[in-house]
């Protein structure tokens, strides 16, 4: 029987989280690569979201800008013929632990951009942490020049994470009503993954977890790291079903979204922007 909810833990202070993603390097060579590679099989959240980027952002010019950059993993994709800015919050090493050389850091609200400027604004697993959506996508409207694109990812099934600066997940119908008083047209809300995907998913982080150590004593670990074991038979499985189960998209779950958009040219239609869920094009 479930205990009641006044006797089970309050989650409202926050969680202890040392958990943080491995850094990111500059692949230099073909082993790289392909680790890359097969580290994109098992993080599925990732791998998703390179798929995706690996068609959209070699076709995009003029100048990218990369809101939430952290690491800078995507800027690889980038097209020689276009100019990268990174930028993020001046909390970005205290809260996610991310200091990267070539990023422009920033305090308050207001991006350090100049309005009309950017052709492309590129936010990866961003605005989950952003308190105030509305006025992040203001700021879009107001950096990008018309005609500019958008290029949104977010987490749907992931777990709360970088706690306690993880506030949201989004939906399609979420994505409208964000966008609704908006210039940005021609909203494309894209599924990456399906129910299988994330049931996979699932029970791959469930046998990682098992038998990641961390910072807990060896006999702690022990138990939970034979489970771990004993669940290995079903952990290939999912890896590969998880994998061929991606080029199905989903409907009412997913790993996550993929959105694009673009600044209108003229004034906004008074209609509210209405999502599709196709595969990115």
């Amino acid at each position: 029987m479930t205990a009641s909810p006044e006797s089970r833990p309050n989650l409202l202070p926050g969680v202890a989280e040392n958990w943080r993603p491995p850094r990111y390097t500059r692949l230099s060579n073909g082993w790289q690569k392909a680790r890359a590679a097969f580290l994109r099989l098992l993080d599925l959240q990732s791998g998703t979201i390179w798929q995706d980027l690996s068609h959209l952002l070699p076709a995009e010019k003029g100048k990218i800008l990369d809101v939430g950059c952290g690491l800078q993993p995507y800027r690889s994709l980038i097209s020689a013929d276009a100019t990268y800015v990174g930028i993020d919050v001046s909390g970005a090493q205290e809260n996610f632990g991310f200091q990267t050389p070539d990023t422009i850091y920033f305090a308050g609200d207001r991006w350090p951009v100049d309005s009309g400027s950017i052709d492309c604004v590129l936010c990866v697993e961003t605005l989950e942490h952003v308190k105030d959506s509305r006025g992040f996508i203001a700021e879009v409207s107001r950096s990008l020049r018309p005609g500019g694109r958008v290029i949104f990812t977010v987490p749907f099934c992931a777990r709360w994470h970088f706690i306690p600066h993880d506030y949201w997940r989004f939906t399609p119908a979420g994505f409208a009503a964000l966008m609704a008083d908006s210039d940005l047209t021609d909203v494309k809300v894209c599924s990456r993954g399906n129910q299988l995907t994330v049931a996979c998913y699932k029970i791959m982080a469930l046998v990682i977890n098992l038998l990641s150590k961390g910072n807990q004593r060896l006999g702690r670990w022990l138990p939970r790291a034979l489970l771990g074991i004993l669940a290995l038979p079903i952990f290939v499985p999912a890896i590969v079903l998880a994998n061929l189960s991606l080029g199905v998209p989903g409907t009412v779950d997913c790993i996550g979204y993929t959105v694009l958009a673009r600044k209108a040219r003229s004034a906004p239609a008074a209609s509210p922007a209405t999502p599709t869920q196709n595969p990115p094009a």
